[in-house]
């Protein structure tokens, strides 16, 4: 907006440029409190400008200040925002720059928030161009955090302007994996930029096709109506010889309501062209001054509305010429901003008011914490932290829903990858689908539970090892008394030793994997305190030391419980107790009777069972005395007896006296086996789970306290200091205190502005 002369303007005018001005200086503090505390202050309205790398972003912000300051060309020249307070200074007949405290990447700032400096023209243009240089070779390549920069000049309109890194559009394929991760992280970066309701968006569009919406697609991500969107089609001096018919710039100045609605910023697009060049005094420079820059954009200009009103055969209306050009864009964007600034300054006050009560009462808390630090107030505050600690400690194991799954739950995926996997010697795994609440995000008991669940699912589903033949054989051996072989002893042997090596490394996983569980109480319950503020963020080395007291607790109770487990598993497969080891005998009396049923019918089953058993004869069988074999056909008066007495010696024949392994001995090592390690896995999994509950799970509700209040007391009678680093502590306190202190000046001296701001536009509405 044009400001006329001084001597030519009433005493009202006076006072409107007067709260203007104000208006102005009090925004341009406001958005430098906000860059400098992280977007946490309130925010401010402002011109965002987006669009990709070659739609002539910075050459058109360059044209709207009216002088040049960075570099136009291809590729990324800007790889952090630069927020520009323009204004308008006629009496600045060159640049005035200063660069202002907070576009660094830290530093404090002073009493006055004052820490900006001025600077020439050259040395901001290599500010700039060092910083891109840096995040060019830093693994971010971008940052979020504003250069900001206040400039006066005579040709500045009174904006905010904040230009952003260009967008881009990376091909696709496996070889640009580089820049689509830098395409993502822009579109990422402009878009937190454009998300506050106070800004206004200028979008630029490279395109003589309205339906081609590049920038648009990313825009209306966060503002699908482009309800504060103002769109802006460059480069137009290299669009209009494209056209081939009048009807075709016809559309292009008037889309049609299905390509663009009526909910438009301006209702309209605007079209730009800036005249390609730099200014310098070098060869290659095509303008010698800023004038001349200035010059040059006015001519372009005229050009555009000419070659224009050539293509259509007619002359353009008014509301056509207010849309062609720079310096129509800049003073459309120039009142908007302005409105947007009064409209703005009711609900500011409300918000300031806020920020002042947030930031005093955080002196107040700082202030009493450095009267705190004296031996006894040092003392309390840890015990109080202690108790605290153990309470949100509780309180997780039990269940709670305070803490935020997505920030510190965990599904059983990552679960598995953080804590390890229940894997056997088979490196068998159960499928996720199988584990119930396996996709939910768990902490504290909940996850401690599935675990455990998970255990004996796995471990409830494993069966026994294969068995060789050579293994059985092996396990013979040789008796100290006869050379027979005792099969029961053979299953044992395998059965024990199967055992061992399947359950050992499920003991060492469950255990590893329910310390990890419970070491991430810690950080959750610290986070909780956070929360209920009651944590001191200062007391870093107490809260450090009370975790570190808390893990060691954690691992020394881990071992002691999984040495008394490995004593349970060592005795369980060391000796064999059939009355603890032989839980389904009905299942094996079954499988024994299988042996003999064939035996049961007479005549030709009894045949049958005898000419079986014959075929697993030792080929010194013919060598028995044949005693015996009388002693048999004398019993042929009783057919039952004889079945009876066959069936004992063809056993004994198979079981004991030979060496040739049989198929019914096989099956009869392979069910006592299969019996054994039956018995040996429910065994392992109820007294496991008992053991982790009662050596592991209950030492941290009833014997946790006393073991930190034990390490607390001790802390404080060797080395109180170094719990609490009380001169680090005061000095870093003391640094908060004045930084708080010149925060709550700030805004307070900005409500101020605020409040004389709206009391004299007020006043000028009554007037009026």
């Amino acid at each position: 907006m044009a400001t006329p002369p001084p001597e030519s303007r009433s005493p009202e005018e006076e006072r409107y440029e007067e709260a203007r001005e104000l208006l102005y200086e009090a925004y341009s503090e406001l958005q430098r409190l906000e860059a400098e505390l992280g977007g946490t202050a309130v925010p401010a309205p402002a011109v965002v400008v987006v669009g990709h790398q070659t739609d002539g972003k910075s050459a058109l912000v360059e044209a709207l200040m009216g002088f040049q300051f960075n570099h136009v060309g291809g590729g990324t020249k800007t790889r952090r925002p630069i927020a520009l307070h323009l204004r308008f200074n006629p009496h600045c007949h060159s640049p005035n720059c200063r660069l202002l405290a907070g576009s660094g990447e830290g530093g404090a700032e002073d009493e006055a928030g004052d820490a900006d400096r001025a600077m020439p023209l050259a040395d901001i243009q290599a500010y700039i161009e060092a910083e891109n240089k840096r995040l060019e070779n830093d693994p971010s390549q971008f940052s979020a955090k504003e250069i900001i920069i206040r400039i006066e000049y005579k040709h500045c309109p009174n904006l905010t302007i904040i230009d952003t890194p260009g967008l881009i559009l990376a091909a696709p394929g496996r070889k640009n994996r580089v820049l689509q991760s830098q395409a993502c992280a822009v579109e990422a970066l402009v878009r937190a930029k454009i998300q506050h309701k106070e800004t206004i968006i200028l979008c630029l569009e490279d395109c003589s096709d309205w339906s081609n919406a590049t920038t648009r697609r990313v825009v209306m991500q966060v503002d699908p109506d482009l309800a504060r969107t103002v769109l802006v089609s460059t480069k137009l001096d290299t669009k209009i010889p494209q056209f081939a018919r009048a009807s075709d710039v016809e559309v292009f100045l008037h889309p049609p309501t299905c390509v663009l609605d009526g909910s438009l910023l301006g209702d309209s697009p605007f079209f730009t062209s800036v005249p390609s060049g730099r200014v310098g005094s070098c060869h290659e420079a095509v303008f010698r001054s800023n004038e001349d820059f200035k010059k040059a954009i006015s001519l372009r200009e005229l050009d555009d509305v000419t070659s224009l009103e050539d293509k259509l055969g007619r002359s353009l209306t008014r509301e056509e010429k207010n849309r062609i050009g720079v310096s129509n864009l800049r003073l459309f964007l120039e009142e908007l901003l302005q409105n947007r600034y009064i409209e703005s300054v009711p609900s500011i006050i409300p918000l300031l008011e806020k920020e002042h009560r947030a930031a005093s009462r955080k002196l107040r808390k700082v202030t009493q914490e450095i009267s705190d630090l004296n031996k006894a107030k040092l003392k309390e505050k840890a015990r109080l932290f202690h108790d605290s600690f153990l309470t949100k400690l509780s309180l997780l194991l039990k269940g709670m829903v305070v803490a935020p799954p997505d920030k510190f739950g965990e599904t059983l995926i990552n679960e598995r990858v953080n804590g390890g996997t229940f894997t056997g010697s088979e490196n068998f795994q159960l499928p996720n689908k199988m584990m119930p609440n396996a996709g939910m995000r768990l902490y504290g008991g909940a996850q401690y539970h599935r675990a455990m669940a998970e255990f004996r699912l796995v471990v409830g589903s494993i069966k026994c090892p294969p068995i060789t033949r050579e293994e059985i054989v092996n396990a013979c051996g040789v008796e100290d008394i006869h050379d027979g072989t005792n099969y029961s002893r053979t299953a044992c042997v395998i059965a024990v030793a199967k055992a061992h090596d399947t359950f050992d490394p499920f003991l060492h996983q469950l255990s590893f994997r329910l310390l990890y569980i419970l070491k991430r109480l810690s950080p959750i319950s610290v986070f909780l305190l956070e929360k209920d503020d009651e944590h001191f963020s200062s007391h870093d080395v107490l809260v450090k030391r009370v975790q570190a007291a808390f893990d060691k607790f954690a691992e020394s109770t881990e071992q002691s419980c999984r040495e008394r487990c490995m004593e349970d598993l060592e005795s369980t497969t060391r000796y064999v107790t059939w009355s603890l080891h032989n839980k389904n005998r009905a299942g094996l009396r079954h499988f024994l009777d299988s042996f003999v049923a064939p035996e049961q019918y007479p005549h030709t089953a009894h045949s049958a069972g005898l000419h079986e058993q014959s075929s697993v004869l030792n080929d010194n069988k013919q060598d028995r005395p044949k005693g015996d074999l009388k002693s048999i056909h004398s019993s042929d008066s009783n057919p039952s007896s004889v079945a009876s007495e066959t069936r004992l010696v063809d056993l004994l024949d198979s079981t004991l006296w030979n060496r040739r392994l049989a198929p019914s001995s096989e099956r009869l090592v392979y069910a006592l086996v299969h019996q054994i390690f039956h018995g040996i896995k429910e065994h392992f999994l109820v007294t496991t789970e008992l053991k982790f509950n009662c050596f592991l799970l209950m030492p941290i509700v009833d014997k946790l306290a006393a073991l930190l209040r034990e390490d607390l007391e001790s802390a404080f009678e060797d080395d109180l200091d170094g719990i609490f680093n009380v001169t680090q502590l005061r000095h870093s306190l003391g640094q908060t205190q004045r930084e708080l202190e010149v925060e709550l000046k700030r805004i307070k001296r900005l409500k101020e502005k605020f409040g004389e701001i709206n009391k004299k536009l007020n006043s000028l509405q009554v007037r009026q």
